[in-house]
């Protein structure tokens, strides 16, 4: 069972979305994920993006967490009726509605929201099987609505290659868990001199984001 793992809402059970057509986030997972955003600080007052959303558990734990507006996307009936669920526990907890459900495909969201709308924290899970093509066109239309400073996460199997990332976003960081692969991205800084070499040198487990090169 998964649970809301720290902050407001600390030890809460979620709903799950029946049947195997959905990857949950395993609780190693999402622990070892939170514990690194909250050594960046970016959750507290964050307006947060949870593409392929499943249950939308990355989501809510934001909102638990203290992300001041969290959206979640899920277009498969079932998960977005799920998400429903969890995002009116979590603001029944919070006695306000912080977090908002949208049953839609993820381009087609992105494509239709204002140009102004923009967010600190995105977490994209999407299926396994989605070609890297087709998460490279959604990263391209999310890269215009990323704050300074923002926060990209993509989870992907640790067989499939690193993302394809568009002009306006760059990798710095990335980490395995098992058959899982965590890539941490941020908005490209223009005047960061030779990225990648200081990224190496660094690694890719003190690397942070808005670190010069990383």
């Amino acid at each position: 069972m998964t649970r809301i793992i720290a902050g407001a809402a600390g030890g809460t059970p979620l709903a799950a979305v029946p049947g195997s057509l959905t990857r949950p986030t395993t609780d190693r997972v999402k622990e070892a994920l939170f514990s690194r955003l909250d050594a960046f600080e970016i959750i507290a007052g964050a307006r947060v993006l949870d593409l392929y959303a499943g249950s939308g558990s990355l989501g809510v734990e934001s909102a638990s967490r203290g992300a001041k507006a969290v959206d979640l996307v899920e277009s498969d009936a079932k998960a977005s009726g799920v998400c429903q669920r969890n995002a009116d526990l979590i603001n029944g907890v919070l006695g306000r509605k912080t977090v908002t459900v949208h049953r839609s495909k993820v381009e087609p969201f992105l494509g239709r929201v204002p140009e102004s709308a923009s967010w600190d924290l995105v977490f994209l899970d999407p299926p396994y099987p989605l070609e890297d093509a087709a998460l490279a066109a959604v990263l391209q239309k999310l890269a215009a609505h990323l704050v300074p400073g923002a926060v990209v996460v993509v989870e992907r199997s640790s067989r499939s290659p690193e993302p394809q990332w568009p002009d306006g976003m760059t990798r710095f960081a990335e980490k395995k868990y098992g058959e899982t692969r965590l890539w941490y991205a941020e908005p490209f800084v223009p005047d960061a001199i030779a990225a990648d070499d200081l990224a190496d040198a660094a690694g890719p487990e003190t690397a942070g984001p808005g670190t010069p090169g990383a």
